[in-house]
Parts: structure tokens; C-alpha cells; sequence
């Protein structure tokens, strides 16, 4: 499969004329935007595929299947964290998503990169995927998202492609033994710029980003997207 990058723009931008401006400047990406903008860009023919930032019994997958959106992005590190989502949850609405036949985005990630983050991972990763069977899995895209490495200008230090690859292959290997899968395709989400984004992208294991600051960005996303079409 072709390089893909997902822009998760979480609360932003402030207006929908200026939801609209980038929404159209984002041509080869799967965008997230805010509930709110949903049913207006799902309107613009742009070459740009919409998804959604989460899913709820409440704002149900018939819904944004009607809106046209394609991926929904789940357990993200501002759910799980922020929100204190729990495994269990990420997991019933995971299977929401897959009711619906709509993509799964999942995001998987350690809090802190201390001596115990693998055992974390492994429990993790258990938890979000139990009582999926293997072709279910298969249709989702998995997102490692290191919590300690988003939001570098408020001081995280961004990952290498090193640790990512550690970090996937410790998902891969419960995947395999766990549930019987041998191929995923897997994302890395954090903190991502035009300036790293080669460094991940150009791995064979990696087959996107989960872009979020950055994608808010017209110029610096396009250079993003421009480093995905020539990997």
C-alpha cells in the first residue's frame, strides 16, 4: 500500500472558513476535523478522505457513514489519557466501528518510556484487540503513539524510527502469538513534522503518520504530504 498520512486536528482551527481553506489544501490525506465541520467539508469534493476523531453509541457510525466518513480514529492518547478511557472501552468502540464498516484507526502507546512499557504495551494491545477475530483486525490501521513524545514545544523529545520499530515490534509479536496475525499495517503518531516525517515514512515496517500540530499547517503539511508521494 502507498504511504498514508491521517491529520488529526482535534479542536482546531477556529473558524470553518478556515476548516474549509485547509481541508481543501490536504489533496491525499484522510483528515479528522472536529464533529462540528463534519457535514460542511463533507460537502467539498477535494480528493481529501474524511474521517472522524471518535465514536459513540450517541453520535452513531450510521451517522458518519452518511456524512461520507471513512476511518474513525480510536483510543488516541487524549481519550485514553485525558479522558481516562479505559482498554475496555477503546475496545467496545472499536467493534462499534467495525459494525459499521467503517476503518479503524487505533492507537496504541506508552505513557513513559520506563523499564515496564513493554509489559504495558503487551497489555494493552491484548485488551484493545480481545474478542476480535483475525480478519476484523486486519482491517484496521494501527497508530504507535508514544504519549511521551507528542507535543514537542511544550518539551517532549519526539521518538527515533529506532524506538518506533522496538515499540512495533513488541505489538506485532502479541498480535501474532495473541490473535493469529502475521500482516498489520502500522502508523507512527507523535509529534511529526515535515522535518522527521522521511525518518519514519522511508521504513518498510511504517506505512504512515498520524499527523496532528502539524497538519493545522497548510505550507508544513503539504511538505509532509509531498515526503509520503516520494518515500
Amino acid at each position: 500500500m502507498s504511504k498514508v498520512v491521517i491529520a488529526n486536528w482535534k479542536m482546531n482551527p477556529q473558524t470553518l472558513a478556515e476548516a474549509e481553506d485547509l481541508f481543501q489544501a490536504s489533496s491525499g490525506a484522510i483528515v479528522c476535523p472536529p464533529f462540528i465541520y463534519l457535514e460542511e467539508l463533507s460537502k467539498i469534493r477535494s480528493g481529501v478522505i474524511l474521517g472522524s476523531q471518535d465514536i459513540s453509541p450517541e453520535f452513531s457510525g450510521e451517522i458518519l457513514r452518511r456524512l461520507g466518513v471513512k476511518y474513525v480514529i480510536i483510543g488516541h492518547s487524549d481519550r485514553r489519557w485525558g479522558l481516562g478511557e479505559s482498554d475496555e472501552v477503546v475496545n467496545q468502540k472499536l467493534k462499534l466501528v467495525l459494525k459499521h464498516e467503517l476503518a479503524p484507526v487505533v492507537c496504541l502507546g506508552e505513557k513513559s518510556r520506563d523499564r515496564d512499557f513493554e509489559k504495558f504495551l503487551q497489555s494493552q494491545t491484548v485488551a484493545t484487540f480481545a474478542g476480535l477475530p483475525v480478519d476484523e483486525i486486519q482491517k484496521c490501521l494501527i497508530v504507535y503513539e508514544p504519549v511521551w513524545a507528542i507535543s514537542t514545544s511544550l518539551g517532549a523529545q519526539p521518538d527515533t524510527p529506532e524506538s518506533a520499530l522496538e515499540s512495533i515490534k513488541i505489538i506485532k509479536e502479541v498480535l501474532s502469538s495473541n490473535f493469529y496475525i502475521l500482516n498489520s499495517n502500522f502508523l507512527y503518531g507523535g509529534s511529526v513534522t515535515s522535518a522527521n516525517a522521511k525518518d519514519f515514512l522511508s521504513l518498510d515496517e511504517i506505512s504512515g503518520v498520524l499527523v496532528g500540530q502539524a497538519s493545522l499547517d497548510r505550507e508544513e503539511f503539504k511538505k509532509i504530504l509531498g515526503i509520503a508521494k516520494n518515500v
